[in-house]
């Protein structure tokens, strides 16, 4: 049976504690892609990471989550 939100129409759903990126290196450079973010289990003994895609190279990397301007993408962030 799926879940039900119980939470108040006006208040938003929990943000992720973590946003996975995947991250595959091209010489010096290396390139970030958003693919997921995870969340802290209500015990806090665990994470659920959801994931939109599953890359099959390279690596994925769970970071905190940065406000950012609007149209500031991750990599004009880290200077690349």
């Amino acid at each position: 049976m799926a879940r039900t939100n119980t939470k108040p129409d006006n208040q938003q759903p929990n943000a992720p504690e973590f946003l996975a990126w995947h991250v595959t290196d091209k010489g010096e450079k290396s390139f970030w892609n958003k693919v997921g973010a995870a969340w802290r289990h209500k015990d806090g003994k665990g994470y659920t990471l959801q994931l939109e895609v599953v890359p099959i190279n390279g690596r994925i990397v769970l970071r905190q989550p940065l406000d950012e301007p609007e149209g500031q993408s991750q990599a004009e962030k880290k200077g690349e």
